[in-house]
């Protein structure tokens, strides 16, 4: 009996809610726009735009760098890695610091600092993110320039080969405005049908007759409706004064001010 009772509590028309959000579609609609635009201003004058500048080295001996096998590349992949490693240590990334005299740390620097390698090659790819599209390339190649010395040292290769020098970055690579402003229509639209089925969820006034045979069990014998006669409804508009009924109105005032004032006079004789 009581599952039964708790069944019955918890039951949830789905078709209802769907019909309750379809009413409301304009708000919802309303809603996704709007933080949609909040999102997009956001992103275009709040959001500051940084800039990707890549350069690519490949690291080959040159005692089999005519004859490459695959066990060459299996190693090099494995040695990816180390270099990875060395390009981001402190000595190489605080010597970039040092050169452009830059207002930074190592630690916040070496976060704007992407390494990575293509499958099955010994390509590396060196990735700098600045705010400056100029600075970006510039930190990048000397950047690369500077691991190449540390990776000739510590790792006794022959040589560093570049691939592609750093490029200078037109447009920003952050903040993306297409992605902010999809976001935020997508959260207007969550939070507004989050709200209006919860106001829904939350609604337990009985509406109509299926409402009473729904949640009280009971059955309607009829339905009287409320109409509005001719009458109540003169009775509820502003009734408007004729004129004539105005000057009248108006006389009776004076007269009634005028009656006031001799009164005020009389009393004043007397004494």
């Amino acid at each position: 009996m009581e599952q039964n009772v708790r069944n019955d509590e918890l039951e949830i028309d789905l078709m209802e809610i769907i019909q309750v959000l379809w009413r409301w579609a304009w708000v919802i609609a309303a809603s996704a726009v709007g933080l949609a635009l909040i999102a997009f201003l956001y992103s275009k004058l709040f959001i500051t735009p940084t800039y990707e500048s890549t350069t690519r080295i490949v690291v080959l001996n040159q005692s089999n760098s005519d004859n490459l096998t695959v066990n060459d590349l299996n190693l090099g992949t494995q040695l990816s890695n180390d270099y990875k490693e060395l390009i981001r240590s402190r000595d190489v990334v605080e010597t970039v610091i040092d050169t452009f005299r830059l207002n930074t740390t190592y630690e916040a620097l070496v976060k704007n600092i992407a390494v990575s390698s293509p499958t099955n090659t010994r390509i590396i790819d060196i990735t700098m993110t600045h705010t400056n599209p100029m600075l970006a390339k510039e930190m990048v190649d000397k950047l690369r320039e500077v691991a190449a010395v540390k990776i000739k040292t510590i790792m006794a290769v022959d040589a560093v080969n570049v691939v592609d020098e750093g490029n200078v970055p037109v447009y920003p690579s952050a903040p993306s405005v297409k992605k902010y402003t999809l976001l935020g229509f997508l959260i207007g639209a969550f939070l507004a049908m989050a709200v209006i089925v919860v106001i829904y969820l939350l609604d337990d006034t009985i509406k109509s007759s299926e409402d009473i045979e729904k949640y009280l069990k009971l059955s309607t014998l009829g339905m009287i409706p409320i109409l509005e006669t001719e009458a109540d409804r003169k009775k509820n508009q502003p009734r408007r004064l004729s004129r004539k009924e105005l000057e009248d109105e108006r006389e009776e005032r004076e007269a009634r001010e005028h009656t006031k004032k001799m009164a005020v006079v009389d009393l004043s004789d007397v004494e």
